[in-house]
């Protein structure tokens, strides 16, 4: 009788040996030949540079087509929509729940998995079948530029990768220095409504507003991202209130804050907003947001020099 159990005994005996093939096939009797340590502090080694990679999070994604590895990406995950060739590549599903089958049956030489983004069980699975999984979460600008330098190493896209990952450094570093010794700007992230949200110092959003030269009203948080209330805000009262959010349009979040006149961020129409992709993704895209977050602040700075 066929049962759940035989089938998934079937696919998993089924997927190890096309993975165990794949691997006899690819590799050369000679040492690996490329390693990088990814965001696990795991060495991970392939013996050719990968020409067929999956990625688990629309980060994942982004960053690998950064590193010049976009035409090797056989497999992504919803909402992987930067950059738009990303769009045609086959989905494998969410970054929470990963069709095996459909995975196995792409034939990846590595998987590109997001340290708490993706089901650990699931991974563990991929790497009990033979797939190589590189995890990578940047947490900082440093760790975005690192990111896709490695990423490039494992797809042997080095030159590429190598002039993205530069520009990266060289592009954020300038922006602090331009603006991290102005006058600060006290300032709310919201990153979420229901439950409010925000972010600390150690966050790579608390980090941009640092590089603004904001003052993160919420900054020396426990949580990286602490959930607060509109009592908090009040008492916090910000100059200055950036949304972002979930899609690039989240004005409402801020008109929610007009029902407290009172509230400097208010009185001085100080609320802004910056589309989340530029500033939530930890991808080379965060220049954009950073920039845009920037002259915003500016802006509070502006009106405080008139008043």
């Amino acid at each position: 009788m066929f049962t759940l159990a035989n089938r998934k005994s079937g696919f998993a005996r089924g997927a190890l040996g096309l993975a165990l093939l794949l691997m006899a096939s690819a590799a050369p009797a000679h040492e690996h030949s490329r390693c990088a340590v990814d965001d696990r502090d795991r060495e991970v080694c392939l013996y050719n540079a990968a020409q067929r990679i999956a990625t688990l999070s629309p980060g994942a994604t982004e960053l690998t087509y950064a590193a010049g590895a976009g035409d090797q990406v056989v497999a992504v995950v919803s909402y992987s929509d930067y950059p738009p060739e990303a769009k045609q590549v086959a989905s494998v599903g969410s970054h929470t729940r990963i069709d095996l089958e459909k995975l196995v049956g792409l034939a990846p030489d590595i998987v590109i998995g997001w340290v708490t983004g993706n089901p650990a069980e699931q991974l563990e699975t991929l790497e009990a079948l033979g797939m190589p999984v590189f995890y990578i979460e940047p947490r900082d600008v440093e760790g975005v530029a690192s990111a896709i330098e490695r990423l490039a190493r494992l797809a042997g896209t080095e030159t590429a990768g190598q002039a993205v990952a530069d520009n990266f450094r060289n592009t954020m570093n300038a922006l602090e220095e331009r603006y991290r010794d102005r006058e600060p700007v006290p300032t709310f992230y919201q990153v979420w409504d229901e439950p409010l949200m925000s972010v600390n110092d150690q966050h790579l959003i608390g980090q941009v507003v640092e590089i603004c030269g904001g003052e993160n009203v919420f900054g020396e948080q426990a949580r990286l991202v602490p959930r607060i209330d509109d009592e908090a805000v009040l008492a916090a009262n910000p100059e200055a209130i950036v949304a972002g959010g979930m899609g690039e349009e989240n004005r409402h979040w801020l008109t929610h804050w007009e029902q407290y006149p009172n509230l400097t961020a208010v009185a001085e129409d100080n609320l802004f907003f910056v589309p989340p992709s530029l500033i939530q993704r930890p991808t080379p895209r965060l220049m954009e947001g950073t920039q845009i977050l920037c002259e915003k602040l500016d802006i509070a700075r502006q009106k405080r020099e008139r008043s």
